[in-house]
């Protein structure tokens, strides 16, 4: 789990780090500005940012503005500026900071940030037009060749795909050009 923590107060953000890596955490990022936060985050498939209402260069908002969507903010600040600022995307825990709400609030974002990325993972490939031809022009062919149904010549390339290791689009691609038809 990509995890950065960013405060205006460098010791602040150090101590914050300390106590995730104690936990078996790995933190990514140590920053004191949004804009820090934001490279360290360029480089991440998403993650947790851990931050301060109030970062040397913007607000907690902007910077989760700027964002990708795939991460998730733990904002921690006093009650009144998270009872302002949480929102579904947006978790809040108020200063003075416990030890143990930090940690149980951490583990239920990572499990709920983990289940994200497997679904954001398990999305069919949009594929682009000419792919899908070579897809169906490859069916079409083992469908008249080997008198498969479509059903069943789908199946046929999709075992040949997990088989090799390879796409959909690859595999049939291969199948034209084995049987010379890729045009």
């Amino acid at each position: 789990m990509n995890m950065i923590v960013v405060f205006p107060k460098i010791e602040h953000a150090k101590s914050v780090r300390s106590i995730l890596q104690r936990s078996g955490y790995t933190v990514d990022a140590v920053c004191t500005s949004g804009a820090q936060a934001l490279r360290a985050a360029g480089g991440l498939d998403g993650g947790i940012i851990i931050c301060a209402y109030r970062l040397s260069d913007m607000l907690y908002s902007e910077l989760y503005e700027y964002l990708a969507p795939y991460y998730d903010m733990l904002l921690i600040g006093s009650g009144a500026q998270i009872e302002e600022c949480v929102t579904q995307q947006v978790v809040g825990l108020c200063t003075p900071l416990k030890v143990h709400e930090l940690l149980q609030t951490v583990a239920m974002m990572a499990q709920v940030s983990a289940r994200k990325k497997k679904k954001r993972r398990q999305k069919p490939a949009v594929r682009s037009q000419e792919e899908q031809r070579m897809i169906t022009q490859a069916k079409r062919l083992l469908m008249e060749r080997n008198h498969f149904p479509e059903q069943e010549a789908h199946r046929y390339l999709q075992k040949r795909s997990m088989e090799n290791g390879t796409s959909l689009t690859e595999t049939a691609q291969m199948i034209l050009s084995m049987m010379g038809e890729n045009r």
